[in-house]
């Protein structure tokens, strides 16, 4: 029972951290949709993305 208590109030975080996550999430997005914007016709092959694809990622929000 303790170890169910423990692991549950771990899972749980304060509201404070809340935020701090979405932040750096959205922070995240960002980069790497920067990222994704850079790459050049090659590199978006090598990783199967198409171009369409980029274009959509690229279309979203940063908070999404």
């Amino acid at each position: 029972m303790e170890s169910i208590l423990r692991s549950t109030l771990r899972t749980v975080s304060p509201p404070a951290t809340h935020w701090r996550a979405r932040l750096a999430r959205w922070l995240l997005n960002a980069r790497t949709r920067r990222q994704l914007a850079a790459l050049d016709e090659r590199q978006l092959a090598d990783a199967g993305i198409s171009r369409s694809e980029r274009l959509a990622e690229q279309e979203k929000p940063f908070w999404r």
